[in-house]
C-alpha cells in the first residue's frame, strides 16, 4: 500500500510540475500573458508542496526519484500537448529513468 501512496504522489506532483513549467513556457514563449504564468509559478509551488507528503523522509532521495519522473513524463506531455514525436531513444531513456525511479525510492533497504 506504501509504494501504490508514492506511485500516485509521484503522479500527482508530476502534472503540477510538468504542467507549471508548461504553463510559464506558453506565458513566456508563446506570449499568452502574465495568467498563464502566475498559474505555472503555482503548479510548480504546488508539485513541491505534494513532494511532502512522500513517505520517505530523505530530501535527496525524494527530488532525484522525481528527476526521473520529470523526464518521462516530460516526454509523454509534449507528446500529448504539443506534438512531439518521441524516437526509440527518447523512449528507452525515459523508461532507464522509471527504473532508476523505482530502485532510488523503493529498493529494499537496511536500516535506512
Amino acid at each position: 500500500m506504501l509504494i501504490l501512496r508514492s506511485a500516485a504522489l509521484f503522479v500527482v506532483a508530476a502534472v503540477f510540475e510538468i504542467g507549471g513549467a508548461w504553463l510559464v513556457w506558453q506565458g513566456v514563449r508563446e506570449h499568452r500573458g502574465l495568467l498563464w504564468i502566475t498559474g505555472g509559478v503555482l503548479a510548480l509551488g504546488a508539485y513541491g508542496f505534494v513532494a511532502t507528503f512522500q513517505p520517505d523522509a530523505h530530501f535527496g532521495r525524494i527530488l532525484a526519484a522525481y528527476g526521473g519522473i520529470f523526464v518521462a513524463g516530460s516526454i509523454a506531455w509534449g507528446t500529448v500537448a504539443d506534438g512531439y514525436r518521441p524516437d526509440r531513444w527518447d523512449v528507452t531513456g525515459a523508461l532507464i529513468c522509471v527504473a532508476g525511479m523505482a530502485v532510488i525510492m523503493w529498493a529494499p533497504r537496511n536500516g535506512g
